[in-house]
């Protein structure tokens, strides 16, 4: 029997600067860059949300 498991998996704030100055690089391949967006897609969301007129 498998188990399922709710591992979170998130990028740490280096990893995260480095990749986002990878995908601003144009010298970067594409792999590289696919690679860099995973990453980045794995980062917790740090902004704080700002309040719209329809929210109260």
């Amino acid at each position: 029997m498998s188990r399922k498991t709710n591992s979170r998996k998130v990028t740490g704030p280096k990893v995260a600067s480095d990749a986002g100055e990878l995908l601003n690089d144009p010298r970067t391949s594409k792999k590289v860059k696919s690679v860099a967006g995973s990453a980045l897609s794995q980062t917790p969301n740090r902004r704080k949300r700002k309040k719209g007129k329809n929210e109260g």
